[in-house]
């Protein structure tokens, strides 16, 4: 253990130390309680609460790693300079970087504030006072805090998707990191599963009278379809991080082939891997459907378009999504029947998000939409997922593939799906639910700010990607030859990535400043048609009153001519 490490450990022991003396010697009386209400509670609202907390807390550690890896390709190497001398990025150091990066987002930050969303928000939209097992429900909670701290401590180097051989290989400065970041994963599994097994417990058989599946929400029927995909995919998951920790401490050779050629492991893995991760990428997407699907109605006045259209929709996505698992496999070698029918597949999940999209668009049409806050995340979700979905529709042609696979265009795609779209939904939840919970307006010019940052960064961190991919720079690389405009899209990419970052910080400021500070909510429902005059956008007015129609004057009736006497 160096000098340095060293004293990193003493001193964070002292802070703590000196946090636990002033809380409890100035605040005790306060703390104490404070802290049994929330760390003992079974109550979903406030377990819901801390799973976004906990996401909110994740996704800034994981932007820490995007933006050290966006220094190193976009601003080190942009201006021509060496990662390696300058910023100590060797391929072993990037390889640490975007694995954890990926993990941290996709498993500590998405997947937990979906999941506080829908904590806080399922019960009350079906009737029930609480979740239908509140103890589990809250184990499932208090399993994240422990296994991120062991991804974190983990350092794996094997990529996000642990990939063998390299995942089966020991790497000789960090020996038990995938050993780590298998445990820290299995935990999270487990997690999920409690919430998806008491998500489905709940909205089946605790639905109040007269709440049925076809007048549910759009969120709980997100949050259900999305439970189903948790229970049938997670077990994938576990099975190859299984195989894989097998391989490396008992010598079993599942994946790993023992000629040194292990071709038919590695295909192995990928199938058992994928066949998890492509559902995984809707059981990101479909709560932010649910989210963005209760927004819109309620700020343009009007009905969602096509109800039950859209919770087939929601259905679809569900079937479809374990059955196009093989289009990351294209280049893999796989027969070309086998691929042609995973290409009609993939191509065949773009109808239900077009039938979603097209919703969403009805529904703005023609209503008397106020443009909060909330309503602009929700309109950038809706581009940002059109442009990622398009994208997508693209890769998967085989023939488009074979040249882009490997490349920057499929980090766009990816990206613009989670980015442009789960994020933005995310922060369309949040700013739509804070003055409800808080009873407390957000600052307005804060979130106008935190928006445009937001936007502005997500696109021009993203869109030189598709060029950069379309040009052929490799994906998974620490630095690229010195050709074409790589260095000038790579700076570009990076600085959109500095701009959305200091988005975020705005964000945090808007957040804690207007929970203490923040404009009191005066109505019942913030939302509702009384519009603040604090609030920006146009207030919604009345549509305009038909001219009433003429009254017909009534006329006498004709009198028939008298008959004459005979």
């Amino acid at each position: 253990m160096d000098v340095t490490t060293t004293f990193a450990i003493v001193a964070l022991i002292t802070g703590f130390a000196a946090f636990l003396y002033w809380a409890f010697s100035y605040h005790g009386a306060w703390l104490i309680p404070t802290l049994k209400k929330w760390l003992f509670t079974t109550d979903h609202q406030r377990i819901g609460l801390m799973y976004i907390g906990i996401g909110i807390l994740f996704f800034f550690i994981g932007g820490i790693y995007a933006i050290l890896i966006r220094t190193d390709l976009g601003v080190v190497q942009g201006l021509g300079m060496d990662p390696q001398t300058t910023l100590g990025i060797t391929p072993d150091v990037y390889s640490t970087l975007f694995t954890m990066h990926g993990v941290l987002m996709i498993f500590m930050f998405i997947m937990p504030t979906l999941a506080g969303f829908g904590n806080y928000l399922v019960p009350s939209m079906i009737g029930s006072r609480e979740m239908a097992l509140p103890r589990i429900n809250a184990i499932a909670f208090w399993l994240l805090p422990p296994a991120g701290v062991i991804l974190i401590l983990s350092n794996a180097y094997a990529g996000w998707t642990g990939y063998v051989p390299l995942s089966i290989e020991t790497f000789g400065p960090n020996p038990y990191g995938v050993d780590l970041w298998i445990l820290g994963l299995h935990i999270l599994t487990i997690s999920s599963m409690l919430g998806a097994v008491n998500f489905l417990v709940t909205i089946v058989k605790h639905r109040a009278p007269g709440v049925h599946y076809w007048n549910m929400p759009l969120f709980v029927w997100a949050t259900l379809i999305n439970s189903v995909l948790l229970i049938f995919a997670l077990p994938s998951l576990s099975i190859g991080l299984t195989m894989v920790l097998s391989d490396r401490n008992f010598g079993t050779h599942i994946l790993a082939a023992t000629n040194g050629t292990p071709l038919g492991g590695a295909l192995l893995y990928q199938n058992i891997f994928w066949f998890f991760a492509h559902p995984e990428v809707y059981i990101m997407v479909l709560p932010a459907f649910g989210i963005v699907s209760t927004i819109i109605p309620k700020l343009a006045r009007k009905d969602i378009f096509g109800y039950g259209a859209m919770a087939i929709a929601l259905g679809a996505f569900a079937v479809l999504s374990f059955a196009v698992w093989e289009h990351h496999m294209f280049v893999t070698g796989i027969a070309t029947n086998v691929r042609f029918v995973f290409m009609l597949a993939t191509m065949a999940i773009a109808v239900p998000s077009a039938v979603k999209t097209f919703n969403w668009v009805a529904t703005l049409w023609g209503g008397r939409i106020w443009m909060a806050i909330p309503m602009w995340f929700c309109v950038a979700f809706i581009t940002g997922f059109v442009i990622g979905g398009l994208s997508g529709l693209l890769l998967a042609s085989i023939p488009i593939d074979y040249l882009y696979h490997g490349t920057y265009f499929v980090v766009a795609h990816f990206h613009y799906i989670l980015l442009g779209g789960t994020l933005m939904a995310i922060f369309a939840g949040i700013y739509f639910y804070f003055p409800i919970l808080t009873h407390r307006w957000y600052n307005q010019k804060l979130g106008q700010i935190h928006f445009l940052l937001t936007y502005v960064g997500v696109n021009v961190l993203l869109f030189p990607m598709f060029i950069l991919g379309a040009e052929g720079m490799p994906r998974r690389v620490y630095t690229y030859l010195w050709t074409g405009n790589f260095q000038a899209l790579n700076f570009l990419s990076s600085l959109g990535a500095y701009i959305f970052g200091i988005g975020q910080l705005v964000f945090l400021f808007n957040m804690v400043y207007s929970y203490y500070a923040g404009e009191p909510v005066s109505t019942s429902d913030p939302w509702g048609e009384e519009l603040p005059s604090t609030m920006t956008g146009p207030a919604p007015t009345p549509l305009p009153s038909r001219a009433p129609l003429p009254v017909p004057i009534p006329t006498a009736a004709p009198v028939a001519p008298a008959a004459e006497a005979p």
